[in-house]
Parts: C-alpha cells; sequence; structure tokens
C-alpha cells in the first residue's frame, strides 16, 4: 500500500466538523482514499488546462475551473 499525501487525523477533523460525534477509522481512512483520487483528478484537469493556455504553471484559476464538477456551490 502506498502513502497517502493526506493525513489521517486531518479526516478525523473533517468529519468532526461535518457533526460526526464518533469516527472509526475505516470511515477516516475511506475518506482520505476518495479525496486523493478526487484531488489526483482535479490536479490532472488543471495542468491540462494550464496546458492549453500554454503555460506551465498551473494557476489557482486552472484549479478552480477544474473543480467546478465537483462542486456542491
Amino acid at each position: 500500500m502506498r502513502a497517502s499525501e493526506f493525513g489521517l487525523s486531518a479526516m478525523y477533523r473533517i468529519l468532526k466538523k461535518a457533526g460526526a460525534e464518533r469516527v472509526s477509522d475505516e470511515s477516516a481512512d475511506e475518506l482520505r482514499r476518495i479525496l486523493e483520487e478526487i484531488g489526483v483528478v482535479i490536479a490532472k484537469n488543471a495542468v491540462e488546462l494550464a496546458s492549453h493556455a500554454s503555460r506551465k504553471t498551473v494557476k489557482a484559476k486552472d484549479v478552480k475551473l477544474a473543480a467546478k464538477p465537483f462542486a456542491k456551490f
């Protein structure tokens, strides 16, 4: 199993912030796995947007645009 980019304690905090009274280890680990998968998809799309704009630098606007399909608001 490869190491995650996200800390497990951050997943506990996110779940608690969302209203969870108690958080299982499995739920925190699953949230971490899912967020990492989504993050990679967003990052790849942001890189494509920057490349399409003939830039090597990925800017905040690229990430925002790439994340739009995942945004609830």
